[in-house]
């Protein structure tokens, strides 16, 4: 039932404490809180626990009636909370438009760069910023994927990814990577046109379905969706590339001894805080010593308070980022200096709101054009990409 979906997510968001780990108090809350709307119901349950209860079928189908535009006879539906509220979609729709404008006219005036070269400029862990993606190895690693230079926090990520590649010295004849949650993003082609043997990872496919990640074209269900064709041959990709299904809270114990691993906007899809981090740390397994480790992540920009937690999509804040450095760092492993700062250009200020590209009609779409942003709306925080780069200790 809805209402015990409602419920149960409610619950669970409760029960967590602060760094999003059940504990004894928490579960034992949680289970009182079942078992009181079992056997009392959900009013009497939310009464006697404290808890607040989800709303009754009644209730929603009155506040949908209340927001809807139009009453049963196609007329103007006039009620203080629908005269309050009705004109945020398109409040949203202007904000999104003037950002793209904005984004679109600033790229457009960004010099064409024909002559860039790999460079090392000593990335460390940081947000996406504009000056970023105005610099010159972002220019760089867009010109090498034959992507056009957009104000986009995907371009961000992909360069970012490529300069860390680089910078540890492994994009080169007879490396060996391994990337988490790949889909179809195009750095294995790219990879693999330089010599370096990729292993390929995603989903098992039923596990992909279920996620939705299928029916998006995210999920990489055979290697050939992993083949860029702009970017290597075939017959060098078939060299150099394979796929493996891999859950990404459970890596299988033979992946080892690469030189490098990657995952791009996956850790934040895990089911929780605690996870994604568990994650990074176990990544390292995968490596030989000294190996590269970097990943890109949702990021909460607001330091304190609130963020998602135990949900499809969670928010990382600083914080967790600091606690992982200090737990990595106390087992031996070298973590990039963790920079916080989130640019201070126009585009950086730039809030993207939903409902995004993918969930607007053709028509809204293609008339507000592709997406130009850094910084998006994710459940009501402002989030970010964030990237982090950890060496493991040598023997």
């Amino acid at each position: 039932m809805p209402q015990t979906c409602n419920l149960t997510r409610s619950g669970v968001k409760r029960a967590t404490d602060g760094d999003g780990v059940l504990g004894v108090s928490a579960i034992k809350r949680f289970k009182t809180w079942l078992k009181a709307m079992r056997e009392l119901g959900v009013a009497e349950a939310a009464r006697q626990t404290g808890e607040r209860a989800a709303p009754t079928d009644l209730e929603v189908e009155k506040l949908r009636v209340m927001l809807s535009l139009l009453n049963e006879n196609s007329q103007p539906n006039a009620n203080e909370l629908n005269t309050a509220v009705r004109n945020i979609p398109a409040a949203y729709l202007t904000i999104k438009n003037f950002g793209y404008e904005l984004a679109r006219s600033m790229a457009a005036a960004l010099p064409v760069r024909t002559d860039t070269v790999a460079e090392h400029v000593g990335l460390n862990c940081r947000a996406s910023t504009q000056a970023d993606l105005e610099s010159s190895w972002a220019a760089h690693w867009c010109g090498q994927l034959k992507m056009p230079l957009l104000f986009h926090r995907k371009l961000w990520e992909l360069a970012y990814v490529l300069q860390a590649i680089f910078e540890h010295g492994h994009v080169r004849e007879g490396a060996r990577g391994l990337g988490f949650g790949c889909g179809v993003e195009p750095l294995p082609s790219y990879l693999a046109a330089h010599g370096v043997t990729v292993t390929v990872t995603d989903l098992p496919q039923i596990e992909a379905e279920e996620a939705g990640w299928s029916s998006t074209n995210q999920h990489a269900a055979d290697v050939s969706m992993a083949f860029q064709p702009h970017l290597v041959s075939r017959e060098r990709f078939d060299e150099n590339v394979t796929l493996r299904a891999v859950d990404m809270n459970a890596i299988p114990q033979d992946l080892v001894d690469h030189d490098f691993c990657w995952s791009i906007c996956a850790l934040e899809h895990l089911g929780s805080i605690e996870r994604g981090l568990a994650f990074v740390e176990n990544t390292l397994n995968t490596l030989k010593p000294g190996g590269l480790s970097v990943h890109t992540t949702e990021f909460n920009i607001s330091a304190d308070g609130e963020t998602v937690d135990n949900w499809p999509t969670v928010l990382f804040q600083r914080k967790h980022f600091e606690m992982l450095a200090s737990r990595l760092r106390a087992l031996g492993h070298d973590v990039a200096h963790l920079d916080y700062g989130l640019g201070d250009r126009p585009l950086d200020r730039f809030i993207d709101l939903p409902p995004f590209h993918h969930d607007l009609p053709d028509d809204l779409a293609d008339w507000l054009g592709a997406p130009q942003h850094l910084k998006v709306a994710v459940d009501g925080f402002a989030a970010t990409c964030y990237g982090l780069i950890i060496r493991k200790k040598k023997a």
